[in-house]
C-alpha cells in the first residue's frame, strides 16, 4: 500500500526548544515552510489549532493558492463555529486548493483549554457533539437539496449549500484520540485515525480498538492509520543521541525560565487526555522503545501532544518507521524541533528510504499473489 508523509505547517518558528522570533502569524515564514515540505517529498501538512493561536484555515487557504502539489490537513474544533458554516468554509478551501483538503476534527481533551472559547460540555458530550457534527458536515457536502436537522446539539431547517468539495463525493475526514469514546467516534466516523507515537505492541492494541469500532458501527471498510511522531536525526547515533539531548536540555532550561513551551495544558500540569496520560506512563516505564523510540521528550513537555521522539541515523528512523508501516500504519506524521532545517533534511535523507522500501514491499507481495494465483490455476 502507498505510504504517505504528514508535517507541520506551522505560521513562526517557535518550538519547544526556541521561542519564536515574530509574530504568531508570520506570513513569509509560514510560506517558507509550506514550499519547503512540498520541495522535499511530503505529502501533506498539518494547519493545527489552539485557542489564540492564527486562524488555520485562511492561512491554509493563503499556502494553498501559492503551492501546486502539497496537500492541507486543517484542524478543526466543532465549538468553535456551526456545521453549515464550517462545510462551506471547507469546501470553499477544498475548492481554493483543487481538491487537496482532509479535515482533522478535534474533539478536546482539555476543559481548560475548550473553556477559553466557550465550551463548557463534559468531555463524553463532546464526542456526542462531535460525531453529530461530521454527520451534518458529511451530508452537507454531498447533498444537493434543502435539508431539516433536529439532533441532540443542532438544529436547522430547509439549509442547502451552494459551494460544492472538488473532492468527490467529498474530502476525507480525519481524527484523533486514544480513549474508548474516541475509539467508537473516529472507528464510526473517520477516514483517517491519528495516533501519537507509542512503542510497537501498543499501536498494534490501537489499531485493533478502531478496528473493533468500526466493526461496532457497521462499516464494512476500517479508516486508514496515522502514527506521528517527532523525528531526532543526525549522520552518525553518537551525534543523534547527543542532538537528542541537548533537545531534552533546551525544553527543560525554558521551563526553568518559566517560558510557556506549549499550549495543550499550560499552567495545568496532569493533563486531562488520555493520549497524553498514555504518554506519560510509557515516558515513566522506561526511556528507550523498540528500534528508536525515546521517551524523555514527552516526559519534558508533560505528554503534550505529539511528543516521542524516534533518534538515529536516517536510516535508523526510516526502519522504525517502516517497523510501524509493517503494523498497518501507512501516514506517517512528523515534525522536528528545528522546524524548517529538519523539515528539509527528513524530506532528503528519511523519505526516499521509507518510499524505496515500501515500493520493494508492494512489490514483493504482487509477485506472491501472482503466483498463489498461478498456483491456484494449475
Amino acid at each position: 500500500m502507498p505510504v504517505e508523509f504528514l508535517g507541520i505547517a506551522a505560521t513562526n518558528d517557535g518550538s519547544e526548544t526556541t521561542p519564536r522570533s515574530g509574530a504568531a502569524f508570520d506570513k513569509e515564514y509560514t510560506l517558507r515552510l509550506a514550499r519547503a515540505h512540498e520541495e522535499h517529498g511530503w505529502d501533506r501538512v498539518l494547519f493545527a489549532y489552539g485557542s489564540g493561536s492564527p486562524d488555520p484555515a485562511p492561512a491554509a487557504a493563503y499556502i494553498a493558492s501559492r503551492l501546486e502539489r502539497l496537500q492541507i490537513l486543517l484542524a478543526h474544533r466543532p465549538n468553535v463555529s456551526y456545521p453549515t458554516f464550517a462545510a462551506k468554509t471547507f469546501a470553499t478551501l477544498d475548492r481554493i486548493s483543487e481538491g487537496r483538503l482532509t479535515v482533522h476534527f478535534i474533539t478536546g481533551g482539555n476543559d481548560h483549554e475548550q473553556g477559553r472559547e466557550g465550551d463548557t460540555l463534559t468531555k463524553d458530550e463532546r464526542y456526542a457533539r462531535t460525531r453529530e457534527y461530521i454527520r451534518i458536515v458529511k451530508k452537507i457536502w454531498t447533498t444537493h437539496e434543502p435539508f431539516d436537522h433536529e439532533g441532540e446539539h443542532y438544529r436547522f431547517h430547509d439549509f442547502v449549500s451552494d459551494v460544492f468539495p472538488v473532492q468527490q463525493p467529498r474530502p476525507n475526514v480525519s481524527f484523533g484520540g486514544s480513549s474508548p469514546a474516541a475509539y467508537a467516534a473516529g472507528g464510526a466516523e473517520a477516514d483517517i485515525y491519528c495516533l501519537w507515537g507509542e512503542p510497537l505492541a501498543r499501536t498494534a492494541e490501537q489499531i485493533e480498538n478502531v478496528k473493533a469500532a468500526a466493526k461496532a458501527a457497521g462499516r464494512t471498510d476500517v479508516p486508514r492509520v496515522q502514527v506521528a511522531f517527532r523525528p531526532i536525526i543526525a549522520p552518525t547515533e553518537e551525534l543523534a543521541w547527543e542532538k537528542a539531548h541537548r533537545t531534552v536540555g533546551a525544553i527543560k532550561a525554558r521551563k526553568e525560565r518559566g517560558e510557556a513551551i506549549t499550549k495543550r495544558h499550560n499552567g495545568h500540569p496532569e493533563p486531562q487526555n488520555t493520549g497524553s496520560q498514555r504518554l506519560l506512563a510509557i515516558a515513566e516505564a522506561g526511556e528507550r522503545y523498540d528500534r528508536a523510540l525515546w521517551t524523555p521528550t514527552a516526559a519534558a513537555t508533560g505528554g503534550a501532544g505529539n511528543s516521542n521522539a524516534l533518534v538515529g541515523t536516517p536510516e535508523t528512523v526510516a526502519q522504525a518507521l517502516l517497523d510501524y508501516y509493517d503494523l498497518g500504519v501507512d501516514i506517517l506524521s512528523a515534525r522536528g524541533y528545528d522546524l524548517l532545517g529538519d523539515a528539509i533534511d527528513f524530506g532528503r535523507y528519511v523519505i526516499p528510504i521509507v518510499r524505496e522500501e515500501v515500493a520493494k514491499r508492494d512489490a514483493e507481495r504482487a509477485a506472491r499473489g501472482t503466483q498463489t494465483l498461478a498456483a491456484v490455476g494449475e
